[in-house]
């Protein structure tokens, strides 16, 4: 039997800094149901202590000692945490110490700054990037020269969550392409693309996987039959492979490795915010 493990995200911002490591850390492990809990904006004494009786409780519930991953800034605030009795695991505190030595400088404690506005030029660069994916999506804007990377690929490949991931952690202006059946009888690229030809990145799928996604979208059509998806995937990599252009099976990959793979590829060079 799956042994239980509740686990708990804390932060005085978002939670997202906290939650993103803790998952990171968590499947490194298995053998456990984590019922993870995300709990934010615990930023004085009396939400601390709300937030300790919370995870207190939890571990009473299940019989075992909870996990808490804590982003927290003020460090009186993660000892009325730690009276929970919870394995407390503080995200910055593996960092500070050697950071502070080699800047000689000490910390400034800031809430939410990871996550917050404090870069108006960039939070500007991702409202604006995003509003590009959304307005060329599945080939609605064909105008790329504004695009640093157009993605091109069958339907339901994974194309859109991907540009909008590029466009919200790394304020990519990102589009994408459906190759549709006019596009896929020729062997070549769809001319409206040739043009852009670096910017291009393909995205390809297993079919039977396609077929299982169509099928949820559009049951019983021609558009989900497992035919139509082999036939369309494999003339999709066949026009990549004759048009060298970069590609990638998205079946048993995370979007967040997609992007990845994607900026190196590319060589766009841009940190995640």
């Amino acid at each position: 039997m799956t042994a239980i493990r509740p686990v708990f995200y804390v932060s005085d911002g978002t939670g997202i800094t906290a939650e993103t490591i803790g998952h990171s850390l968590l499947t490194q492990f298995s053998g456990f149901s984590f019922l993870t809990d995300r709990i934010s904006f615990v930023d004085d004494a009396d939400k601390a202590r709300e937030a300790a009786a919370r995870i207190r409780v939890a571990g009473e519930q299940y019989g075992v000692r909870p996990i808490v991953v804590n982003s927290c800034v003020d460090e009186q605030l993660s000892a009325v945490l730690a009276q929970s009795g919870a394995l407390m695991l503080d995200v910055f505190a593996p960092f500070i110490g050697h950071l502070e030595r080699e800047l000689d400088q000490p910390r400034q404690a800031h809430v939410g700054r990871a996550h917050g506005m404090v870069d108006f030029d960039s939070y500007h660069r991702r409202i604006e990037a995003m509003n590009y994916a959304l307005t060329h999506d599945d080939g609605v804007g064909l105008d790329y020269e504004e695009a640093d990377v157009v993605l091109v690929g069958v339907s339901r490949a994974g194309k859109t969550p991907t540009c909008v991931y590029l466009a919200l952690h790394y304020g990519l202006k990102a589009a994408n392409y459906p190759l549709t059946d006019g596009d896929l009888e020729s062997d070549r690229l769809p001319p409206r693309l040739k043009a852009y030809r670096r910017k291009l990145f393909g995205l390809t799928i297993d079919p039977e996987r396609l077929h299982q996604i169509r099928q949820e979208r559009r049951p019983d059509s021609g558009y989900a039959r497992l035919e139509t998806c082999r036939r369309e995937v494999q003339a999709a990599e066949a026009i990549f492979g004759l048009e060298r252009i970069p590609m990638l099976s998205t079946t048993y990959v995370s979007i967040e490795e997609i992007s990845s793979k994607v900026l190196s590829t590319l060589g766009l060079q841009r940190g995640m915010f």
